[in-house]
């Protein structure tokens, strides 16, 4: 199984970027997809969560209402939308797969991505 994160990069605040977590080895549709994220320095915190099937989706209160997770199994894709970001946005991202109970536990999931970096700054 592997997971490969892309699309960080580095924007000035309020701008945008759609991260892209691509799974190979894994039918997706009885995964949570996650994404988590470390800023330097900081321990690493779970900022979003999509569900199997329905799809409903939890995320942190720092980022409610401005990143939106969201998936295509069929692809074996996840993404995460994320908007009007700020400097304490700055972080690597991570994207994680797993069957999890508690969503922002990040020991509830089994197959992690790389990072990808976004970097908020003006």
């Amino acid at each position: 199984v592997q997971l490969q994160a892309s699309g960080g990069g580095s924007v000035q605040p309020g701008g945008s970027l759609r991260l892209s977590c691509e799974v190979s080895g894994l039918s997706l549709h009885y995964y949570h997809i996650a994404w988590f994220r470390q800023a330097p320095g900081k321990e690493r915190e779970g900022v979003s969560c999509i569900r199997p099937g329905r799809g409903g989706t939890e995320s942190a209160e720092s980022v409610e209402g401005r990143f939106i997770a969201s998936r295509d199994d069929a692809k074996k894709m996840g993404y995460l939308e994320m908007l009007n970001l700020r400097p304490e946005d700055t972080a690597v991202y991570y994207c994680t797969v797993g069957r999890a109970r508690t969503w922002g536990d990040e020991s509830e999931y089994t197959y992690w991505g790389q990072g990808t970096l976004v970097t908020v700054s003006s």
